[in-house]
C-alpha cells in the first residue's frame, strides 16, 4: 500500500495468533493494492479470508490502526479503511504544494472551487498592508495527493498587483505562476498552525467525517522586498499530514522588523 515495509508490532494483544492475523492482513492489503480511503471489507469476510475468529481479527485490526496502516470508523457507513501515506510538510521551506507532493512521490492534483474578486476584510487588509475594502483576488482550491483530498485552501492576493491572474490556469503551482508571469517569488512567510474541527461542508469536500480534527494553517507570504502578497488559510487533513519544524541557532533579525514589532493578525476568518 505504501511501498514501505511496516515494522512488526511487538506485544500485540492476543499473542501470536493476533500477530499472525496482523501479518496476513498486511498481505491482503498489499495484494489487492488498496489505496488510502478504500475499504478493506466486512469483518466477517476478512475473518474468513485469513482464517481467524472475528475476535482475533479485531485485535489485529487494532494493532494496524495504532501503526497508522488502517483507520476504523464506527457506525452506519463506517468500517475499516486503508490509510493514505502521510505528507511531510516542512515549515522551513516555502514551496508550492505540487512541488512538495511530487518530491515525496505523490501525484499532485487540484480542483478550483471558486475564483473571483472581493473586498478585503479588515484582517485580510491588515495582513496584506492594504486599505480597508481594497480589492483582492479570492481563490479557493481543493488539493489532492494521489487523487485523494489533502487540503482545502483559501488564498487572497492584492488584485492590483496581479492583473489577469484569474484568466490564467489555476490548477498548478501558484508560486510558479506568480514567478513566471509577474516576477514575484516568495522570500519569507509567517504561519500559524492550529487545530480546527471540520464542519459539514468542509468534511464533505475533504472526504472525512464531520467533527474530525483538521490542521488549520494561516499564512502571510512576503516577497524579497518584504512586501506581503499572499494571505491564505489552508485546512489540511490531520490523518494525512505531518508537520516538520526545524529549529536553528541565533539568527539575524528578519524582515519582520520592518513592521516595528507590530503583530499581524493571522486568525483565520
Amino acid at each position: 500500500m505504501t511501498g514501505q515495509p511496516v515494522p512488526v508490532a511487538p506485544g500485540v494483544p492476543g499473542g501470536p495468533a493476533a500477530e499472525e492475523a496482523r501479518r496476513r492482513l498486511l498481505t491482503v492489503i498489499d495484494s489487492v493494492g488498496l489505496r488510502g480511503g478504500e475499504r478493506l471489507g466486512a469483518e466477517r469476510d476478512l475473518a474468513v479470508r485469513i482464517g481467524v475468529s472475528r475476535s482475533t481479527l479485531r485485535l489485529a485490526l487494532g494493532a494496524l490502526e495504532r501503526e497508522g496502516v488502517v483507520r476504523r470508523v464506527p457506525g452506519r457507513g463506517g468500517g475499516t479503511f486503508a490509510t493514505a501515506p502521510m505528507v511531510e510538510r516542512d515549515t522551513s521551506r516555502i514551496v508550492g504544494l505540487p512541488e512538495l507532493l511530487t518530491g515525496q512521490g505523490f501525484r499532485a492534483g487540484t480542483r478550483v472551487v471558486s475564483a473571483g474578486v472581493a473586498a478585503a476584510d479588515p484582517r485580510c487588509a491588515s495582513a496584506l498592508d492594504l486599505t480597508a475594502g481594497a480589492l483582492v483576488l479570492s481563490i479557493v482550491r481543493l488539493r489532492l495527493a494521489d487523487g485523494v483530498p489533502l487540503s482545502l485552501e483559501h488564498l487572497r492576493l492584492p488584485a492590483a498587483r496581479f492583473p489577469d491572474l484569474l484568466e490564467q490556469s489555476l490548477g498548478g503551482s501558484l508560486y510558479e505562476l506568480l514567478d513566471e508571469r509577474y516576477g514575484v517569488k516568495p522570500a519569507g512567510a509567517e504561519e500559524r498552525i492550529e487545530v480546527r474541527i471540520a464542519d459539514g461542508d468542509t468534511a464533505a469536500m475533504l472526504a472525512v467525517a464531520p467533527g474530525v480534527p483538521l490542521l488549520s494553517i494561516t499564512r502571510v507570504t512576503q516577497d524579497a522586498a518584504g512586501d506581503p502578497f499572499e494571505y491564505s488559510h489552508d485546512l489540511f487533513r490531520a490523518d494525512r499530514t505531518r508537520i516538520t519544524v526545524r529549529t536553528y541557532g541565533r539568527q539575524t533579525a528578519s524582515g519582520s522588523a520592518r513592521t516595528g514589532g507590530r503583530p499581524i493578525p493571522l486568525t483565520p476568518p
